[in-house]
């Protein structure tokens, strides 16, 4: 049981308007893109008049550039808020937990960045450029640490795992339909999760079991 606090407190107010327009607006920017997107859809599933977005954003132009922000403010929380740790940790799984978070805790901001990578939009490519510097900057350090096979591309080596994700992020309602639970859900995201590390350690990093021996070379 809550103790009850000996001073009068103010009720919660939460949200401002400007909050619930913004998030109205990335939830039909992620539903239907934002050229399909009328400040009218964006003032009824906010419940206010078109109006009040107004008076808040100006235009339409306005109000994608505060969705942007909020949008990149919650994929560096997630992904770039501390140091990925250093080889020989696992910092390809760590990567891998902290993009799936965002999956988990913010479907509406992956259904908004797919949207914008298929229609070229500003933000997918800031989002999708830092993707590949932190990937870039993880694999460099494989290479130092000499746990990469000799013949590995660089720089596929960095996009195959964005493509992975992003892939997955673009198709995921039809990839639902071949899970016995959305994709969404904490066992099936941790199931990729583990499926993506698996693919790109057996393909890329250099094999630690020892060389096969010939049978006929076999000596009992």
């Amino acid at each position: 049981m809550q103790p009850t606090s000996p001073f009068p407190l103010p009720a919660d107010p939460g949200p401002s308007a400007a909050d619930r327009i913004r998030a109205a607006a990335l939830k039909c920017f992620a539903a239907d893109g934002v050229s399909a997107t009328s400040l009218r859809a964006v003032a009824e599933k906010a419940g206010v008049s078109i109006g009040l977005v107004q008076h808040h954003f100006g235009t339409k132009a306005g109000l994608v550039v505060a969705v942007d922000e909020y949008v990149l403010r919650v994929v560096a929380t997630a992904v770039a808020s501390r140091p990925l740790p250093p080889p020989p940790e696992d910092s390809l799984g760590e990567l891998g937990h902290r993009v799936t978070s965002i999956m988990t805790d913010h479907p509406e901001v992956v259904d908004y960045i797919a949207h914008a990578f298929i229609e070229g939009d500003t933000i997918g490519t800031t989002v999708f450029d830092g993707l590949v510097s932190i990937s870039s900057t993880q694999w460099n350090q494989f290479d130092e640490q000499g746990l990469l096979r000799p013949d590995v591309d660089r720089t596929w080596a960095a996009l195959h795992p964005l493509i992975l994700v992003i892939g997955t992020a673009v198709l995921r309602k039809q990839i639902d339909r071949h899970l016995p639970e959305p994709l969404t859900s904490p066992a099936q995201l941790h199931r990729w999760d583990d499926a993506v590390a698996q693919l790109l350690h057996g393909g890329l990093f250099a094999d630690p079991s020892p060389p096969t021996v010939d049978p006929a070379q076999r000596v009992d």
